[in-house]
């Protein structure tokens, strides 16, 4: 029954979406988008980008071949923001943006736990200008509104993760069977309303502790309905943010 509801919302869903995305953004937001720089912008440069960042998530979860990844200090990269942060400094290098070609890219740190207030810490990123260095813009947000039934937050939940493409960063605070708090990952794909599914990269979400120190499994292709997201963070004071990579992503001349 669950299955059969979830997929009638999601036709109406797509329907609504498909409609919405007719509507021209206004200027602001266009800006942030990265829509006003597209002169002579190849946007296969953007999609070798992602490319590159699935490849290296690909080739960790590879090396480290199912075993255990030390997630403890702040210099482990299979912490789960450090392993998102890893796959894009690593890549990034060789990019830049159209609108501020000659800026190297930078991507935030997670808001400060103060910031976040009335909702729980790792929600969302620390605001950082395209200027200063920030090739992401905010493509959909999530956050459990207390006036609102029970119902009508996780159909909000659900419309927010329809929005789901291939190449997101993904940053929520949650409530799950993995545990509480904070998690980061990268979607691999777009969301696939055939299979009401999205497929993934993280490190970090399930692990143990080992001799006082975290572990962490690191993950390609992790596979869940949108209802396993949907679950994790509809509850009050939680949320998850999409970050998406503008579109006038350029090659670095340099």
């Amino acid at each position: 029954m669950k299955r059969l509801f979830l997929g009638c919302l999601c036709i109406l869903l797509l329907i609504f979406c498909v409609s919405a995305l007719a509507v021209e953004p206004d200027p602001e937001t266009a800006d942030k988008m990265g829509l006003n720089t597209l002169n002579d912008v190849d946007p296969a440069v953007r999609e070798e980008w992602i490319d590159s960042i699935i490849a290296l998530a690909e080739n960790l979860y590879d090396k480290a071949n199912g075993k255990l990844q030390r997630a403890h200090y702040s210099s482990d990269i299979y912490v789960c923001k450090n392993f998102t942060v890893h796959l894009f400094k690593n890549t990034a290098g060789r990019y830049r943006m159209a609108q501020y070609p000659g800026t190297r890219l930078v991507i935030p740190n997670n808001k400060a736990k103060e910031d976040c207030a009335p909702y729980r810490y790792g929600l969302e990123w620390a605001d950082k200008s395209a200027k200063d260095g920030n090739p992401f813009f905010e493509a959909a947000r999530f956050r459990y509104d207390e006036s609102l039934s029970e119902e009508q937050n996780r159909l909000n939940a659900v419309v927010f993760m329809t929005n789901v493409q291939k190449g997101d960063f993904f940053q929520m605070s949650a409530d799950y069977e993995f545990g509480q708090g904070a998690h980061s990952l990268v979607f691999i794909s777009d969301y696939d309303p055939s299979t009401h599914q999205v497929h993934w990269t993280d490190s970090n979400m399930a692990g143990k502790s080992i001799n006082g120190e975290r572990y962490g499994y690191v993950q390609f292709n992790a596979e869940k309905e949108i209802d396993f997201f949907v679950d994790a963070i509809c509850h009050k004071k939680r949320g998850a943010t999409l970050y998406r990579l503008r579109y006038d992503i350029i090659r670095a001349s340099n």
